[in-house]
């Protein structure tokens, strides 16, 4: 049986979104799901209930929201197969650039990075490391950049200073993403719900793959090395 992980965040509930869409219920019944990845954003102790049924195994890191969570720790580490895998919302991070992920993960020392906080699904490799952006499970609108300022104080603890702006005409696809490790080996499935032209909502399902790099160990193992780092591009296709 796969050892499933779900990756999930930004859910805003109840002050930006009602509730995470029905049909992706559906999809996560319990019994399904090993561990859940919760980016934070949380905001209201029913959804990390459910949270809880889905998976007892919840592992959840401090959004910029969750202002009353001050013991949640602003990221964290899970291991499975050779993987490591880090995980945060983001707004420690002074942005989404890719060299700045990179310091990030290579501060964690992980092969995968995990971050929130943009409401909007994103996947990539970059410098042989694995980088995905879950988006926002309930399609919860997001805040313009001029929205919030976040100040970190000495002991890390955000503090919202600016509540206005919302865009909440914006259009945020809800998303989430389950991750399947075997090995060096990481299968990525990404769950959207989307409006087709009549209105009708389906969810769509993509597939990423990503394989760590193996060092060589040798002559003999050279070709065996240079062969995996290059399967290590990531691979999209539609399910």
């Amino acid at each position: 049986m796969a050892f499933l992980i779900l990756v999930i965040g930004d859910l805003h509930i109840p002050d930006r979104a009602l509730d995470i869409p029905a049909k992706f219920k559906k999809l996560l019944a319990p019994g399904k799901i090993s561990q859940t990845l919760c980016l934070g954003n949380l905001t209201d102790r029913s959804t990390y209930e459910y949270l809880r049924t889905i998976a007892p195994d919840l592992k959840i890191v401090r959004g910029r929201m969750d202002v009353e969570a001050t013991s949640l720790p602003l990221t964290s580490v899970v291991t499975h197969g050779n993987l490591r895998i880090g995980f945060l919302e983001g707004f420690t991070l002074v942005s989404n650039e890719p060299d700045l992920l990179l310091a990030e993960a290579n501060r964690l020392d992980v092969d995968v990075l995990c971050w929130g906080g943009t409401h909007k699904f994103e996947c990539f490799e970059y410098m042989d490391k694995f980088f995905v952006n879950p988006g926002s499970a309930t399609g919860a609108f997001t805040t313009t950049a001029a929205s919030w300022a976040v100040n970190l104080s000495s002991n890390g603890e955000g503090q919202k200073e600016q509540d206005k702006g919302f865009d909440e005409d914006e259009e945020v696809v809800p998303s989430f993403c389950l991750m399947d490790v075997q090995g060096i080996s990481l299968t990525l499935y990404v769950y959207q719900l989307r409006r087709d032209e009549k209105g009708v909502e389906n969810v769509a399902v993509e597939k990423v793959t990503y394989t760590k790099p193996v060092e060589p160990t040798g002559a003999g193992g050279a070709a065996a090395g240079a062969g995996a780092a290059a399967s290590g591009a990531a691979s999209v296709s539609s399910s």
